[in-house]
């Protein structure tokens, strides 16, 4: 599946600035990783973010959420949000620094 190229450079001018950004072909999309753990992505028109288990449950009543389901099994603090929950730059912005916030709990790969 393609991804939106124009989201993929929103997201990069949300991520500028962070320490130990890499850029990965995944999922079919693109993954944003900060020190080899993936913060958010883009698939389709749509934003992946990595939340931890307990904040993506909660985040799945935001306006545009969804489970990242690819094999027919949810994955855990992942999830879609939909154009909808990241058109406006502010909601973009709340939604990376999301990733980036639970990325930073990790040790560097």
């Amino acid at each position: 599946m393609a991804y939106d190229e124009d989201l993929a450079e929103r997201v990069r001018d949300a991520l500028e600035g962070e320490r130990g950004l890499a850029e990965k072909k995944m999922f079919g999309g693109l993954a944003f990783l900060l020190d080899g753990n993936m913060a958010v992505g883009v698939t389709g028109d749509a934003l992946m973010v990595r939340l931890s288990a307990a904040d993506g449950e909660d985040a799945l009543a935001e306006p545009g959420a969804r489970p990242f389901d690819m094999t027919g099994r949810p994955m855990k603090g992942w999830l879609l949000v939909d154009p909808a929950g990241h058109r406006k730059a502010a909601d973009l912005g709340r939604w990376v620094g999301r990733g980036v916030a639970f990325a930073r709990t990790m040790p560097p790969k």
